[in-house]
This record gives C-alpha cells, sequence and structure tokens, in this order.
C-alpha cells in the first residue's frame, strides 16, 4: 500500500504549506506501517474515529468506538519516527513549510516548544470543518474545502529576516557567517530558530542537507557523487549523518525508497 502526496494547488498556500497526503479506512483495509524522517516541516494530521498516542519516537492510530474527531501535530524530529496503524482509519495529513504555521496560528512558538502533542485545537472550528469534510466522497471537493479553510485562516506575518536566514542556511553558508550577515550573535540566532523553526541552525542545516542528498540521489551516478555534490565532508561523514536520521545505511535505503516521489516513507 502507498500514500498518496497531494501538492497544494492554490498559488496563496504554496508560500505556506508543502501538502497533504490522504489515508482512506475503506481504501486503505491492511494495516499501515512506516517509517518516516526528519524533516523541516510542521505537521498536522487529523484522524477521524481514532485513538492517537505518541511517544518514544513511535505513533499509534487505533480505531476507536467514539464519534471523534482528533489531531495531533509533530513540529521537530531529528530521528526516524515509526508510524504504526492498528486498524484503518480516515486520516488527513498536512504539511506545513518552514515558518508557515505562523502565518496561520497566533503563538505559534509554543506548539514548536512542545515538538509533538495530541489533541491540537488551533481554532475553535476546527474539528467541525475537518469532520465536514471526510463526509465529501470526492478527493478533489475535499482538497479544495481544505485549502479555502487555510485560506480563511491566513494572516501573513513579517517575517523577512527569518525567511532571509533560513535561504543562507540552505544554501550550506557556515552558520558564522550567516549570523554576522545579518548582525546577530550566534547565540541570538540559535535562539531565534528555536523559537521559530524548532530546531537549532544546524540540526536544520543538516536535516536540509539529509533531505536534498535523497531528493538528488536519481541525478547521481555513485554514493560519491552524491555525497561531495550535496557538500559533505567525505562519504564517511555523509554515511554518519544519514544513519542519524534514518536508522540505516543509504546503500540500502536507496534500494529500498523510491527518490523520486514528493515525500519519503518506508514501509515495512
Amino acid at each position: 500500500m502507498n500514500l498518496e502526496f497531494y501538492k497544494t494547488k492554490h498559488k496563496g498556500l504554496k508560500k505556506y504549506i508543502e501538502g497533504y497526503y490522504f489515508i482512506s479506512e475503506n481504501k486503505n483495509s491492511d494495516l499501515l506501517h512506516y517509517w518516516t524522517f526528519p524533516n523541516n516541516f510542521f505537521i498536522i494530521s487529523v484522524n477521524e474515529n481514532a485513538d492517537v498516542s505518541i511517544e518514544n519516537n513511535r505513533i499509534i492510530v487505533k480505531h476507536s468506538s467514539d464519534k471523534n474527531i482528533v489531531a495531533d501535530y509533530v513540529a521537530s524530529y531529528i530521528k526516524p519516527i515509526e508510524v504504526c496503524y492498528i486498524n484503518p482509519v480516515n486520516e488527513i495529513t498536512f504539511y506545513f513549510k518552514p515558518l508557515g504555521i505562523h502565518h496561520f496560528i497566533e503563538n505559534a512558538q509554543s506548539l514548536l516548544m512542545t515538538k509533538a502533542a495530541t489533541d491540537f485545537m488551533p481554532f475553535p472550528d476546527f474539528i467541525d470543518k475537518m469532520a465536514e469534510i471526510f463526509l465529501l466522497n470526492d478527493r478533489n471537493e475535499q482538497i479544495e474545502q481544505l485549502e479555502e479553510y487555510w485560506l480563511s485562516k491566513l494572516i501573513p506575518q513579517p517575517l523577512s529576516l527569518l525567511e532571509s536566514v533560513l535561504v543562507d542556511i540552505e544554501s550550506d553558508q557556515k552558520i558564522d557567517d550567516v549570523a554576522r550577515k545579518h548582525n546577530l550573535s550566534r547565540q541570538y540566532l540559535h535562539k531565534l530558530f528555536k523559537n521559530n523553526v524548532g530546531k537549532s541552525p544546524s540540526e536544520y542545516r543538516k536535516i536540509h542537507r539529509f533531505r536534498s542528498a535523497i531528493s538528488k540521489q536519481h541525478e547521481s551516478k555513485t554514493l560519491t557523487q552524491l555525497t561531495y555534490d550535496q557538500s559533505y565532508y567525505d562519504q564517511s561523514h555523509f554515511i554518519k549523518d544519514f544513519r542519524t536520521f534514518a536508522n540505516i545505511n543509504p546503500h540500502l535505503f536507496f534500494d529500498k525508497v523510491d527518490t523520486r516521489k514528493d515525500n519519503i516513507w518506508l514501509f515495512i
């Protein structure tokens, strides 16, 4: 079984939301069990008639006899997360881009500091709206309703400094150089990242590099070429970082995962 990832369609949302995937209780009747790997997104999952628990880098989803809508989020993780569905359920999961969540939810910093939580309730009408969308049978209509809903909550924030800093970090500039460029101390830059991205600049850069290596893997003829194309010092450095984020050797990972897809999971 696979998860189909949909890119955000509305141009007013593309800057903030990467996309979303759906799991259907009716279509995905077999057990779903997979690993998801660190990224720099803010991830919100909404389940219908379910019980969700998060502990020790593991998310367990069970069917609930109660009629409910439950939502959880993962703001930051630097180790793979194992996701196990004990029973099939209906689910919608949203991937917000770095800083994206700040443009929809006031005081999102408190969410980032918590890292992950269940019983997520960002707006008074959130649960009712998600329940309405689960009742829709047409996927395109669900997507249209979801995007209209998030557009109704959009309040763009003045985050140009942080956006510029992210561009510099993603371009693999040294953290000290980025701090100097923006007239910030390294300590303040670290605090800025922790409060607004949920991780340190070095963690963010390592995860970005790891994800970039995955997305560019099919363009490289060898692991050695991929290592240097992604600005790793050497292959041992690349393998060490990769095993940190994937718990698996890169050779084995690339044998098991289709890196051409928009999002990466390793199904068990």
